[in-house]
């Protein structure tokens, strides 16, 4: 019996669910890596932050593999076989001996979460254009954008009735209620005839294309800076507020406060984006991140910053982290994808997938680099914008803005 489209209310709660699992395998993890670290290696415990960095590895890999085999068998079908996968990788991760088989099982946790990020937005553009379809991806992202701010407190509620192992098991049952919702409440959005083949061909000649297209190469080299900033962030955090400011106990509230606080980018993005444009945006949010970070680097350095403003100052600059993302991800996509409309799916399943893993390689150095400091963070940080800034000097023309 076929399945009835379910209510628009009922398609954005579900969206949204599928979409929180990426963020909430990402921030649920950050309370419980002293835990881990000092478990699965007491003798570096800077390697446990690997945890974090070796999920988004995964997550680029999928990327690149889900979204085009969406468009061959269906998009149900590769939402299902990712949270299998997603389920198999937290299954791994519970009983893992030892932290390369944990890091191992969190790679391919990573590759099962890529399956809403890659296939979510297509199977709302199937059933919504236009309008509709940007006031449904408004919503989705709305409720998104509430889980980094709940997720590390949700991981230290569950330490404290269970172990770090209990969280993957709570990841199951969440990835396991959500995906039943969608085999009971949601039938297949890509109608047979929409179908495309996949050709492996198609993807190489997307990736070749877009070496050719200097607007789009720089977007997306941004896009891999601007993530490994925020990757570094994630990886390091948890550690800083330990270490340097002895505040691990309410670290989950302070990460509430500074993602609630970073919500403000994408909305201030929207107001500003059609009058100013993406490249003037771009280039004063970078700015803007380049100073604060240059800034709060040289009081840190120099000691001439009161102690008692550390770390209000530190909670700036990681709310600055966060609001570069909002003010720069999206405008960067869209910057890359401005020549490439007629391969749109390939060419991003390439970009995602090509910056996700750059991200991730920039941004190991920077957190095995912690040294019981935020110096470390703060100089990947300000080389990561500058080289951002400086990139976006050679995109001359101004990008359109399509409204």
């Amino acid at each position: 019996m076929a399945i009835a489209r379910p209510s628009q209310n009922e398609f954005v709660a579900m969206m949204a669910m599928l979409f929180a699992t990426m963020a909430l395998s990402i921030d649920a993890m950050l309370p419980a890596l002293p835990v881990i670290a000092a478990e699965l290696t007491p003798g570096d415990t800077n390697r446990a932050q690997l945890v974090v960095s070796s999920f988004f590895l995964g997550i680029g890999i999928g990327t690149l593999i889900s979204g085009p085999v969406s468009d061959a068998i269906g998009r149900k079908a590769v939402i299902l076989i990712c949270a299998g996968i997603f389920l198999f990788g937290a299954a791994l991760c519970y009983v893992a001996p030892s932290l390369e088989f944990l890091l191992l099982a969190r790679v391919l946790q990573g590759i099962g979460a890529s399956g809403p990020r890659a296939v979510g937005t297509a199977m709302i553009r199937d059933l919504y254009k236009g309008r509709d379809m940007a006031r449904i991806v408004s919503f989705v992202m709305m409720i998104f954008t509430l889980v980094p701010a709940i997720a590390p407190l949700t991981g230290q509620a569950i330490l404290l009735v269970g172990t770090w192992r209990t969280i993957f098991a709570a990841f199951m049952v969440f990835s396991l209620a959500v995906n039943i919702w969608v085999t009971l409440r949601l039938p297949e959005t890509l109608a047979v005839t929409n179908r495309r083949p996949l050709r492996l061909v198609l993807l190489w000649q997307a990736a070749k294309e877009l070496t050719h297209h200097r607007i789009a190469l720089i977007a997306t080299l941004c896009q891999s800076l601007t993530s490994a900033c925020l990757i570094a962030t994630l990886s390091s955090q948890q550690q800083i507020f330990e270490q340097r400011f002895d505040r691990a106990s309410t670290f989950p509230l302070w990460f509430a406060v500074i993602a609630i606080c970073a919500m403000s980018g994408s909305v201030v993005n929207s107001r500003i984006v059609m009058r100013a444009g993406m490249r003037r945006v771009l280039k004063m949010t970078y700015g803007t991140q380049i100073a604060l970070t240059v800034v709060v680097l040289l009081a840190n350095i120099s000691g001439l910053l009161p102690e008692v403003l550390v770390f209000p100052s530190h909670i700036l600059w990681s709310v600055g982290v966060f609001a570069m993302m909002g003010l720069t991800m999206g405008n960067l996509n869209a910057m890359a994808m401005e020549d490439l409309g007629h391969i749109a799916g390939f060419a991003s399943s390439v970009i995602t997938a090509a910056s996700t893993v750059l991200s991730v390689l920039l941004a190991v150095p920077v957190g095995l680099a912690f040294n019981g400091t935020q110096i470390p963070l703060l100089v990947g940080g300000t080389v990561f914008a500058v080289l951002a800034l400086g990139l976006m000097q050679f995109v001359k023309k101004p990008v359109a803005v399509t409204p």
